[in-house]
This record gives C-alpha cells, sequence and structure tokens, in this order.
C-alpha cells in the first residue's frame, strides 16, 4: 500500500512540472533575437516563456502569443496570434514568424538561447539584462 501512496504522490506532482523550455529559463526574462541564419536580424523581435506551454513577445510590428508544450529539448510553437499593425518592418516580421514556426530544437547556455531545426535553420537570442 505505501508503494501504491508513493507512486500516486509522485505521478501528481510529476504533472505539475514543466518539461517545456518555460521550466529550464527564467520566465521573467526577454530574449532578443540577434541572429537569423548566421546573420544579424534587422529589426527588433523578441520572445518570452511566461508560463508553462506558453511563448509571448513582441515581433517587429506586433506583440504575439503561442502555444509551446514540446518538451525540451524539442520546441514547436503552435498557432501563432498577433495583433495586425503595419509598419515599416512587416518583411522582418513575415520572415520572423515564418522561420519561428520552423524550428524544432532549442538549447540554452546561460544568456543565449538558439532555436534550430534539422534543416540548418537557427535563430540565435540574447537574454536582456
Amino acid at each position: 500500500m505505501r508503494i501504491l501512496i508513493a507512486l500516486l504522490m509522485f505521478t501528481l506532482t510529476g504533472c505539475k512540472y514543466d518539461e517545456t523550455i518555460s521550466g529550464y529559463v527564467d520566465q521573467r526574462a526577454e530574449w532578443v533575437l540577434v541572429e537569423l541564419d548566421g546573420k544579424p536580424f534587422p529589426a527588433r523581435a523578441t520572445i518570452t516563456f511566461p508560463s508553462k506551454g506558453r511563448i509571448a513577445g513582441q515581433a517587429p510590428c506586433n506583440r504575439y502569443s503561442a502555444t509551446q508544450s514540446a518538451p525540451r529539448p524539442w520546441f514547436e510553437a503552435g498557432p501563432v496570434i498577433s495583433t495586425k499593425m503595419a509598419c515599416a518592418d512587416l518583411a522582418a516580421e513575415q520572415r520572423f514568424f515564418k522561420v519561428l514556426g520552423e524550428m524544432t530544437l532549442v538549447d540554452v547556455l546561460g544568456n543565449v538561447l538558439v532555436l534550430s531545426n534539422e534543416a540548418g535553420r537557427e535563430m540565435v537570442f540574447k537574454a536582456t539584462p
């Protein structure tokens, strides 16, 4: 009976553990995109991991959010919801959203976060101080 109770307690606490990237980074941190496919990104775009299974941020023109429920090291941005304002950086924003949707892996080392995929695409973010 004790084993059953211990197993039940382990299972219940395991349900609360966040295996997504938000469980491994400071949920208050804002990550700024500095490189896209090895080249400096020409506009400002950010990503945050505010809670389990959620991503949010500022694209070059609009605020956005999406789901992200894949366990680390995998990454899968669910449908992106964004505001619909136009700006001079709209082409950069469309590129940002397209590539974000293609990312499948995530790695964090200190203040650097890298999203990548098997095709060799890569987004490099740095945490703001």
